[in-house]
């Protein structure tokens, strides 16, 4: 199997030297980079396969690398790291287009798991794009998904979805008309248990009835079944 490849954007460095001893133990082919420009110019060239990113960095922080590398539609996982026990933070990682983050202080350990259920989530969404032909098409609506080219469409339009944003839309129209709790979205989409925080559920549900939604109000697909979780359904 091939050595998977990591970049690490920390400017600490007795964090960025720690990330890398264990991701190297792990298995790992580690790059790093102690400032975000560094860091976005690396993520460019190089293209490994995640990204550990700090949130707070010198000439270009962590959320605007982030940004960047999305509208450039590069889909690598990225791992958002913060010392701020801030939820506009975290919310604004993740909306921004993160697939994860971690607050300091940290556990070495913690961060090698999330970063291998991340890869491991990545790697079997790839597989089954290449196997599920019966899935080409899959239409609720004026809503369009095609898993194998990691497309989507609403009313004719294409949809930009970040890499979590496309596979819990695929995973709610697979799953159409059942109520799907909060933590079976977590673990089905997350591939662990995110410590009981199913806020990250939530913020990327908020953001694909901003992109499918009339009036998210009062959502047509995407609707909260109160104390139970959300159903996908097509309009009435």
């Amino acid at each position: 199997m091939t050595e998977k490849k990591i970049l690490v954007v920390e400017d600490e460095e007795s964090i960025n030297t720690l990330l890398q001893f264990n991701l190297e133990q792990a298995g790992f082919d580690v790059i790093t980079a102690m400032d975000g420009a560094t860091g976005l110019d690396l993520a460019q060239q190089e293209k490994p396969d995640l990204i550990v990113l700090d949130l707070m960095l010198p000439e270009m922080d962590g959320l605007d690398v982030c940004k960047s590398l999305r509208q450039a539609r590069s889909m690598i996982p990225i791992l958002m790291l913060t010392a701020k026990d801030d939820e506009f933070d975290k919310v604004l990682g993740l909306e921004l287009g993160a697939d994860d983050y971690m607050t300091k202080p940290f556990s070495p350990r913690e961060v090698v798991a999330r970063v291998k259920a991340i890869l491991r989530r990545s790697e079997y969404n790839a597989k089954d794009a290449q196997v599920d032909v019966d899935l080409e098409q899959m239409v609720v609506g004026d809503l369009k998904v095609y898993p194998e080219n990691y497309e989507a469409f609403f009313e004719g339009e294409s949809l930009e979805l970040t890499p979590k944003e496309f596979e819990l839309l695929v995973y709610l129209v697979r799953n159409k008309g059942r109520v799907l709790s909060r933590e079976q979205l977590l673990n089905a989409i997350w591939d662990y248990d995110f410590v009981g925080d199913t806020r990250i559920v939530d913020v990327h549900i908020s953001h694909l009835r901003e992109k499918i939604e009339q009036n998210t109000r009062k959502p047509i697909y995407i609707k909260t079944i109160r104390g139970l979780g959300y159903k996908l359904d097509g309009p009435q």
